[in-house]
């Protein structure tokens, strides 16, 4: 068994392709089980699913929703949910009528912060009107006005923040707490974890080390929220938080995820199922199918 459950299609804002394209990309990558788990959307699930048939991969029904702790922004992956559940296409509304509001202000703060790059090229990158850190980045990355701009070398080809340059100038300009940051209100995480579990599914914390460090005593806290499984294998972790992450989960006595959180351009280092997790692949599809 080959695993990789979290992915994003193009109906996430930050995603490059389609559902049926990532279902074509992961059997060329033997991936037999994949999760697509869009940003508070479960519209792709069913493109996937269909073609996951075609080409023999067990495709688990997912979505990543975006929700608060204290101080935190966190993302909570929800497995094996039922994707008729109509409380998903609410919350989608939701943060799309948000995400719209705040796509000017994102851009004003960006040129605010020395900027230079043309508006309608950020906004002809996007298909539903919302515009990204990550979009603002591309453009501005590749207008020549900002080649001297010495807030962009870490981007640049060499540069420490050049792995995967759009999604980090999107972490260290848009982010909370950043220069460019616009507040968009999430829900909090206890009702996310009610919704994934009302839906029947399964509560996963994605990727913690991104968003809390390897804290503790905060990850007790959301885990004690309803949460009952962690993404330790992440494209994000190092071996050490992958360790801190499978030791932290024996003791709190919740399961371990693998998941790589491929997008495409905007996180290009990250690759289809290239993240290993200790030939646990069958013990981790359990635990989300049982």
């Amino acid at each position: 068994m080959k695993i990789d459950l979290h992915m994003h299609s193009n109906i996430s804002n930050d995603g490059e392709f389609s559902p049926k394209e990532l279902v074509e990309m992961c059997s060329s990558a033997e991936i037999n089980v994949m999760a697509l788990a869009d940003h508070n959307s479960v519209r792709g699930v069913k493109e996937a699913a269909e073609h996951g048939k075609e080409k023999n991969i067990k495709v688990i029904p997912a979505v990543e929703l975006d929700c608060t702790h204290g101080e935190y922004n966190l993302h909570i992956l929800g497995y094996n949910i039922d994707v008729e559940n109509k409380i998903f296409e609410k919350i989608e509304k939701d943060i799309l009528e948000q995400e719209l509001n705040a796509a000017e202000k994102r851009m004003d703060f960006a040129e605010k912060a020395g900027f230079i790059f043309d508006r309608e090229k950020v906004k002809a990158l996007s298909p539903d009107g919302t515009v990204t850190g990550e979009m603002i980045g591309e453009v501005v990355l590749a207008d020549k006005r900002n080649d001297e701009n010495v807030l962009l070398k870490p981007y640049r080809n060499g540069g420490c923040r050049s792995d995967n340059p759009y999604v980090n100038f999107y972490w260290d300009w848009f982010s909370k707490g950043k220069p460019a940051y616009v507040d968009i209100k999430y829900m909090p995480l206890k009702e996310a974890v009610s919704i994934i579990k009302n839906s029947g599914g399964k509560a996963v914390f994605a990727h913690p080390c991104n968003n809390i460090g390897m804290n503790e005593k905060v990850f007790a806290e959301i885990i004690n929220e309803g949460v009952e499984g962690v993404e330790a294998y992440s494209s994000y972790h190092s071996p050490e938080a992958v360790e801190f992450f499978k030791n932290l989960a024996e003791k709190y006595n919740i399961f371990v995820t693998c998941g790589s959180d491929f997008h495409g351009k905007t996180k290009p280092a990250i690759k289809l199922g290239k993240i290993l997790c200790d030939n646990r692949e069958e013990e981790i599809f359990n635990s989300l199918t049982k």
